[in-house]
């Protein structure tokens, strides 16, 4: 079952922040610069904790993870927004072979 997530991150070092934002998009969608919305089967959440544990130093950074309830498209109700939402983050097209 895939339930939704609220994945919000504090990163004190540039470089680290830039690391943690590019992984994050293999995850979940963007809905702040700090903030991704993740649907995450409990293989995949595994992986993004493992992932997120490689790069963020816990002494200085910080990682927020808040269980939204099941992921489905009909709930939308969840996050409400105030002002410019952040433009569709565009993945760039990959070709395996």
């Amino acid at each position: 079952m895939r339930l939704r997530y609220l994945v919000c991150y504090d990163i004190a070092d540039q470089k680290r922040l830039r690391q943690v934002f590019k992984k994050m998009h293999g995850f979940g969608d963007p809905v702040q610069y700090s903030v991704f919305r993740c649907d995450l089967n409990p293989t995949e959440k595994a992986l993004m904790l493992a992932t997120l544990r490689e790069l963020v130093n816990t002494a200085h950074d910080r990682v927020m993870i808040v269980r939204l309830g099941p992921a489905s498209a009909a709930d939308t109700g969840s996050v409400e927004f105030l002002g410019q939402p952040l433009m569709p983050w565009k993945r760039p097209a990959a070709v395996i072979i």
